[in-house]
């Protein structure tokens, strides 16, 4: 594949997305593999196993090569949907069919929803779609403290408890929230205070996300009235009780679809030290079946 660095002015931020082209087309869709926070490099070893289509990714606003006007301002859901629908219409090559990983997932819904017939099909992988869990109130309250704490006493403290937050995996119950704060040294994190607040994650998508309640009356519509179809996904790996694997489960039951089961776990489509299990090549697979053309 050949790859072409482009950048778009969007207000308040310059978006940077890249091409992949193959040297021969297979006749499909582009596909838009997102993240959010996870920036484009995050997917190469997935990119590397689509060698039939054109793949597009991207750094979402405020990550890697993709910088905000005000660092310090909120980002909400549908302002990373707005740079989606910036970034299709400057692709210009019709209807994507898109992989949504984690927050890319739920701001893919509020693209597909406001714009459906821009996606085609829409794999929304382990969305932590707070608004539909039955724990959404505590979830929202544990998930706000993190942003709390960060802007309070910086990355260190945050990560650890969004580190712990991440790894619960039955629905949360008001206890969760009196529990004593996690040592940063025993996740191997910083326990001084660098003074940055510029974190995307940390610093405003953990406040506006939770509370972020998914059109889906509008989502619905789109699929009746146009060619879009919404995959709600998880992974075989993943632990059916996490917060982003509930996210992906809701949705599927309030779109009366039954989830799609993908190899390896939350980031099944990258290896790592993590995840050593992890078959990029056995994602790429289940993905292009799921995408057929």
């Amino acid at each position: 594949m050949t790859t072409t660095t482009r950048t778009l002015d969007v207000p308040g931020a310059v978006l940077t997305f890249d091409v992949h082209a193959p040297r021969r087309e297979a006749g499909c869709p582009p596909l838009l593999v997102i993240g959010n926070p996870m920036a484009a490099d995050g997917f190469a070893e997935l990119v590397a196993e689509l060698g039939d289509r054109t793949v597009i990714t991207y750094d979402p606003r405020g990550t890697a090569r993709s910088p905000r006007e005000r660092p310090t301002d909120e980002v909400t859901v549908d302002d990373h949907a707005a740079d989606l629908h910036a970034v299709a219409r400057a692709v210009d090559r019709g209807p994507m069919d898109v992989l949504g990983s984690s927050g890319g997932g739920v701001t893919a819904v509020s693209w597909a929803a406001a714009h459906p017939g821009e996606v085609r099909r829409l794999v929304a992988h382990e969305p932590p779609l707070t608004a539909l869990l039955s724990d959404r109130d505590v979830a929202v309250r544990a998930q706000q403290d993190v942003v709390d704490t960060y802007h309070r006493s910086g990355t260190g403290p945050a990560t650890a408890k969004f580190l712990r937050l991440v790894s619960a995996t039955q629905p949360l119950t008001p206890d969760y929230l009196d529990q004593p704060d996690p040592d940063p040294a025993a996740f191997g994190l910083p326990t001084e205070d660098d003074g940055r607040r510029d974190d995307l994650m940390l610093g405003t998508s953990l406040a506006t996300m939770p509370r972020w309640q998914p059109p889906l009356d509008d989502l619905r519509a789109g699929v009746r009235s146009t060619d879009l179809r919404v995959l709600p996904a998880v992974g075989a790996a993943s632990p059916p009780g996490g917060l982003a694997y509930r996210g992906a489960v809701a949705l599927a039951e309030a779109l009366a679809v039954r989830p799609v089961v993908f190899p390896g776990d939350h980031g099944g489509f990258a290896r790592h030290a993590g995840a050593p299990d992890n078959d990029p090549a056995a994602f790429a697979a289940r993905l292009r079946d799921l995408l057929a053309c």
